[in-house]
């Protein structure tokens, strides 16, 4: 897959294709109907896919106190892309410049002076254009004027409800991680590279892989049951090995230790290997318990030991735990 970052890196060689806008915070269900009638349709007239996106999204632009919470940052979702064959990926930034934009400028600079489409997919429901004044009607005017053809995205819906990232955030709010899967047609996993923490979890006796979030606003928070995918180079002709261990997650800000903002604290489980500047990929399986401010250390630790035998009890029950014996820093 071909990533554009900005309208100013538009070539040639982009135009004539079939394309479609939006968000795709979470490369949902609902996204891959999207996707694949993008791909029907291209493959019909032998044109590439192109999806546009922005950064940061629109909302978060506008509010971003209010801003719904994050389901993928923008590097998870151009890994979930790379896995559905896209041809290319557009990245617009979303600035004064752009929001700015009028919606006729819009569809004249963007959809066909900058990639002169032949087919665009949207939802009905679509806006676009200074204080969005574009909607599904306007693009329809002005399609036989440019050249282009109109497609309703498909609706994908599961038990009757369309398929969507709010629902997705509230199955979430909820606790509800089995609805997110169906959903998501995935588990729910955050993504991202181990960095140094406080070392408070390797002081208690609970080494911790800790991750920022990249994100306004976190959509899980608590302490979970968790998989991570962890992939290492064990050398001595072993080479790359991709594995995934159980472990246990903390979301949260430590408010036991008068922490500031979102941070995601894994402790694998058996596995004592040193996962600074790896990429991994935190996988959630069921909702342990909120985030607590405990009266004393001790008490913390006790929490935390018991949080670490129910999830040994589920993986058990499950027979997710592998045959790793690997403990991290």
């Amino acid at each position: 897959m071909e990533l554009i970052r900005s309208l100013h890196n538009l070539r040639q060689h982009h135009r004539k294709c079939v394309a479609t806008i939006g968000n795709f915070d979470g490369i949902h269900l609902g996204h891959r109907a999207i996707i694949s009638q993008l791909k029907e349709i291209a493959s019909e007239h032998d044109l590439p896919t192109t999806i546009i996106i922005f950064e940061p999204q629109p909302q978060e632009y506008f509010s971003p106190e209010n801003a719904p919470s994050r389901l993928t940052r923008l590097r998870e979702k151009i890994e979930e892309l790379e896995r559905l064959d896209v041809d290319r990926l557009i990245c617009l930034r979303f600035n004064s410049e752009l929001a700015s934009l009028s919606p006729r400028d819009f569809v004249e600079r963007l959809l066909i002076e900058g990639l002169e489409i032949r087919h665009l997919v949207v939802g009905d429901d679509f806006r676009f254009g200074k204080n969005r004044q574009g909607d599904y009607a306007t693009l329809e005017k002005m399609a036989d004027e440019f050249g282009y053809e109109l497609e309703h995205t498909n609706t994908c819906t599961f038990e009757g409800e369309r398929i969507s990232s709010t629902r997705i955030r509230q199955a979430l709010a909820n606790d509800d991680l089995i609805l997110a899967r169906e959903l998501l047609g995935r588990e729910y996993a955050i993504s991202g590279r181990v960095v140094h923490g406080d070392k408070r979890g390797k002081s208690l006796g609970f080494p911790t892989a800790n991750m920022e979030l990249h994100r306004l606003h976190s959509p899980v928070a608590g302490i979970y049951v968790t998989r991570v995918h962890v992939t290492l180079d064990h050398g001595g002709g072993q080479g790359i090995v991709e594995s995934n261990y159980p472990a246990v997650t903390s979301i949260g800000t430590r408010p036991m230790f008068d922490g500031e903002g979102m941070r995601l604290e894994t402790h694998i489980l058996d596995f004592d290997e040193t996962l600074y500047t790896k990429h991994i990929r935190v996988v959630f399986l069921k909702k342990l318990r909120p985030e607590e401010k405990f009266s004393n250390v001790d008490d913390l630790i006790k929490a935390i030991e018991t949080d670490i035998e129910n999830a040994r009890l589920y993986f058990a029950k499950n027979s997710l735990i592998t045959e790793n014996n690997l403990g991290t820093d």
